[in-house]
């Protein structure tokens, strides 16, 4: 009889009602996969518009793109290292990938290469909490825009899964995080883990308060995940030759780029970096599984889960992702 597993598939693009669990089978790994028992499961923004058709997924399909568990079957031919990852995973190791296809399962097979083993003193939960996030704290500081100590910049959304782990990295690196959120209890949790201020975005004197913290130089960087209902106001806050970052849609896609509008408001640069574009380099995963890993053990950053759910409830987490219910970062878990 085929062995058969759980799994969030999807026919359409659509509201959080087009998730349904269904029965599938339990996939067998072709030559250089590993089958991994997913543990715990990462949730992340991008899902949302992979789910909504913003970042199209070939259908019908399975979603999810981050998760951690233990390895319970290995293909033929597991060797090398094409994706930076490892290449001695065996059965019975923990580990933990990102931007796989299908990870809202109970298990998935993936390519060996794009597996990190989890180090002890680094539960699962965790490790499926910060790694993607992590990864892209570590492009967008270190590659996109590096910054060092010293530095001011502007990000939105610090209090948001990936911006508090933001706010504990730049408090490491000595960087003055200046932060925006929803809610005034949502910026005093970004001032919590790291960020020297916060202040609600959408208010009326946002952009003075925002200003007023860089002593009207304005920012030589603004790294932004909300995007239209924050763009313009960016723009008008960076200082000349400044670094607009756009590594999001959580308001919905910036309307348009104008060189007009970068012209305007002093010589400013405009990129859209991937994280999928730094997996691409030799090596980088590696690296920075290794960085994240390191700084989880050291204390210097660390996922705060507050959201747990079911797989059967992957519908609800993206609902109440979308409708910023949720704070620090959130958690499908399978076996629940």
């Amino acid at each position: 009889m085929t062995e058969t597993i759980k799994s969030i598939q999807l026919e359409t693009h659509g509201s959080p009602d087009v998730l349904q669990l269904v029965d599938i089978e339990c996939p067998v790994p072709k030559p250089g996969e590993a089958r991994v028992r997913l543990t715990a499961i990462g949730i992340n923004m991008a899902e949302t518009y992979q789910r909504n058709g913003l970042y199209p997924l070939a259908l019908p399909g399975g979603i999810g793109s981050e998760g951690a568990g233990v390895v319970e079957a290995l293909g033929e031919d597991i060797v090398g290292d094409i994706g930076g990852g490892e290449s001695n995973i065996r059965v019975g190791d923990r580990v933990a990938f990102v931007m796989a296809s299908g990870a809202y399962a109970e298990a998935i097979s993936i390519d060996a290469n794009l597996l990190v083993k989890i180090p002890d003193g680094i539960s699962d939960e965790d490790a499926a909490a910060i790694l993607l996030k992590g990864m892209t704290i570590d492009y967008l500081f270190n590659d996109t825009f590096p910054v060092k100590s010293g530095d001011r910049i502007l990000f939105h959304a610090a209090a948001g899964a990936l911006g508090i782990i933001a706010c504990q990295w730049a408090k490491h690196l000595g960087v003055s995080l200046i932060g925006t959120a929803g809610t005034p209890e949502k910026c005093a949790r970004a001032k919590m883990h790291g960020a020297d201020d916060c202040f609600v975005l959408g208010t009326v004197d946002i952009e003075d308060k925002l200003r007023t913290t860089t002593n009207g130089r304005g920012f030589g960087v603004v790294y932004d995940s909300v995007g239209k209902a924050s763009y313009h106001l960016s723009l008008k806050l960076l200082a000349p030759f400044g670094t607009f970052v756009s590594f999001g849609n959580a308001s919905g896609p910036i309307d348009a780029v104008s060189p007009a509008d970068l012209t305007a408001h002093g010589s400013l640069y405009f990129t859209r970096p991937t994280l999928f574009t730094y997996l691409a380099q030799p090596g980088w995963m590696k690296n920075s599984a290794e960085k994240i890993f390191s700084m989880v053990l050291d204390g210097a950053i660390k996922a705060e889960i507050n959201q747990r759910y079911a797989l059967a409830d992957a519908a609800q987490a993206h609902s109440d992702l979308e409708a910023r219910k949720t704070v620090g970062s959130s958690l499908i878990l399978p076996a629940s």
